[in-house]
């Protein structure tokens, strides 16, 4: 995941001693010989140095672009929830994978730096990472004006977003649909399950309000996983969460067999990586390297390989609400 660049400087000291006249045709002549063999001066040091700083450049073009900071020590701590499949979480051998796992390493190799993904609390992340304890946040965040401001919960000091894929809600619910959801308004009466601090948890309670007397049941846990092994245990009749996700399990577990995407997708807004306001030429750095890897193709690879397509973007763009 890592790309460096090592600058190295060579000096050569000749040193110079008197010669006899009788041997300057020697002396002559090996210098002859010297220059016929290649320049062996500074020159010819300096010249090797700015090849190997080329070939880096070309390796990572956008590493000049980073603050000294992540120049020198070669990672940025990237704060995540990674317990969001397919956009990040565990694999079976307890390494972070997922679509945002892979988008990172892509960023990392256009930067020269490593993305070193740390597991935290959703609703903790943004804090931690005004706090010092991340450097940024990649974790499927939608980017809303109350993030950008620290005006919700989950947000506090708030954040500036460089947007890099687009996704909205979705209902999950369990195969064949034996409640009959086709809409938000179909979870008035039944039980519901959502994520803490999420877009997805904020939908469901502006449903609840819209349900009357016939209220729905919140379940709201720390993270996604909790909701949908509620679902699977039959403690809960549907999800609200993110549309990857249901797509996710409707197509993975279980074989296929346990769950079901219903509805359409509801709102699709845009996920963004969360950077301090006080680090804006990190943020514009990443912007630069967000649009190089979707120039490339690298960007479309990934979400291929996930089957995250429908969510893909043309332009990388920054929000930084005032």
């Amino acid at each position: 995941m890592t790309a460096s660049t090592t600058r190295r400087a060579f000096a050569a000291r000749t040193r110079s001693t008197s010669r006899l006249a009788a041997i300057s045709a020697v002396a002559v002549a090996g210098t002859l010989l010297l220059t016929s063999c290649g320049d062996q001066t500074d020159k010819g040091a300096e010249n090797g140095g700015s090849d190997k700083e080329t070939a880096a450049a070309s390796a990572a073009p956008l590493f000049d672009q980073l603050p000294a900071k992540y120049q020198e020590s070669k990672v940025i701590k990237v704060g995540s929830d990674i317990a969001y499949a397919p956009m990040e979480f565990m694999d079976e051998s307890n390494q972070p994978a997922g679509v945002d796992i892979d988008l990172g390493k892509e960023l990392g190799k256009v930067l020269g730096v490593e993305f070193k993904f740390e597991n935290a609390t959703f609703d903790q992340l943004v804090l931690g990472m005004n706090n010092g304890r991340h450097d940024i946040v990649m974790s499927s965040m939608t980017d809303t004006k109350e993030r950008q401001q620290g005006a919700s919960e989950d947000a506090k000091g708030g954040a500036d977003f460089v947007n890099y894929f687009k996704a909205g809600s979705a209902i999950l619910t369990h195969k064949g649909n034996p409640k009959n959801i086709s809409t938000l308004d179909d979870l008035c009466g039944l039980t519901v399950a959502a994520q803490r601090g999420t877009a997805n948890e904020d939908l469901l309670k502006a449903q609840q309000q819209k349900c009357g007397d016939k209220k729905i049941k919140e379940f709201i846990s720390d993270q996604d996983t909790d909701s949908i092994t509620q679902l699977q245990t039959k403690r809960a009749d549907a999800v609200i969460t993110d549309f990857p996700v249901a797509l996710y399990n409707e197509l993975e577990a279980g074989g296929g067999n346990l769950f079901q995407v219903v509805g359409d997708q509801i709102d699709a807004a845009p996920y963004g990586i969360a950077v301090s306001k006080e680090n804006a030429e990190l943020r514009d750095a990443l912007k630069a390297a967000v649009q190089k890897i979707i120039d490339d193709g690298a960007y479309g690879e990934v979400l291929k390989k996930w089957k995250a397509e429908s969510g893909a973007i043309e332009t990388a763009t920054v929000n930084a609400g005032k």
